[in-house]
């Protein structure tokens, strides 16, 4: 007699080839409009699944979990950031939470080195002009920007991603510096030829390029603060790859506006997929639809982390890539 299978909720639609493997090896309730569930939705997901796939969409919230079936024991994130999950909740509750670490960091730190470039440069304002028919041949002093070489970059969290992006910079001719609770190991910081900072204030107001690659947490929220933002000299930059709610986002769109900072590249945005009206009346910043970990690899081996923490945790092993719970 075949062994019943666990009953798996994916919220968002996966590539192909991955929704193929569960449904091999699971119970698959898919979501093929790819539509974000809402949390009646969610609620009637965890009432009748063993595991729950979410994505950084669905807000899996106390409330959500609070309506748990007596099966449901597993969240498998697909994502690596778990800032959406109430993850007091799911331990309360025994719930076992998974996600999908380090396959996002080279197409995060990729997308943040193409802002720390595309800002500077006015490259997304050139190819508006371009297209609006308002070029008008080469000119000495037209769509004139700024190079990056030899300038400092300021890295908010030096870890997978914050030191995939240093050694970027490093091969753009950037002076590394960066702030984080912990020094990294000198020979890391060796390496990379990377300056320690203690103080954030201190080096936000010594640097030309910002760029946050901390996860988003209680403790982050609005860490560039309307006082931090203004610490910041006018000519300097600031790139966000990590959570939009790091930002100030009224605090900086009047600092754009005013010319008090020189521009910014945004992937992410406070209340997305709302984007505050005021960015997009704005030429000095470069705004991105949350594209950093947007890539076919990625998102395939996205897939594959998670099929295989649902899999060791039916099969009564410890899942791999564990953000909470035991077996």
């Amino acid at each position: 007699m075949t062994a019943k299978k666990p009953k798996i909720v994916v919220t968002r639609k996966l590539p192909d080839s991955v929704e193929t493997r569960m449904m091999e090896l699971f119970d698959v309730e898919l979501n093929l409009s790819d539509e974000p569930m809402d949390t009646a939705q969610l609620q009637a997901a965890v009432k009748t699944c063993d595991v729950l796939v979410p994505t950084v969409t669905d807000q899996i919230s106390a409330e959500v979990l609070s309506e748990k079936g007596k099966n449901f024991r597993m969240i498998a994130n697909y994502g690596a950031g778990v800032d959406h999950i109430d993850l007091s909740a799911a331990r309360e509750l025994g719930i076992v939470v998974t996600n999908t670490p380090d396959v996002l960091t080279e197409d995060t730190a990729d997308m943040t080195m193409a802002l720390i470039l595309a800002v500077p440069r006015r490259l997304v304002e050139g190819e508006k002009a371009l297209r609006q028919g308002k070029w008008n041949g080469w000119s000495p002093t037209w769509m004139n920007g700024h190079r990056i070489h030899g300038k400092r970059l300021g890295i908010i969290g030096m870890g997978r991603i914050g030191c995939a992006v240093a050694k970027r910079a490093r091969g753009f001719g950037l002076s590394v510096h960066y702030h984080n609770r912990n020094p990294v190991h000198p020979e890391v910081a060796a390496e990379l030829e990377a300056t320690y900072w203690e103080s954030l204030d201190q080096m936000l107001a010594r640097m030309d390029i910002i760029s946050i690659n901390c996860p988003h947490t209680p403790a982050t929220y609005h860490l560039l603060s309307a006082r931090r933002l203004k610490l910041l000299q006018k000519h300097a930059y600031i790139v966000n790859t990590a959570r939009g709610e790091m930002i100030d986002e009224k605090t900086l769109i009047k600092m754009l506006k005013a010319k008090e900072l020189a521009g910014a590249g945004l992937d992410v945005f406070e209340n997305e997929p709302e984007i505050n009206p005021k960015f997009l009346e704005l030429d000095n910043v470069t705004l991105l639809p949350h594209m950093g970990s947007a890539t076919i690899e990625g998102r395939m081996a996205m897939g594959e982390k998670v099929l295989i923490s649902i899999k060791a945790f039916i099969d009564g092993n410890p899942p791999p890539d564990r953000v909470l719970g035991d077996l």
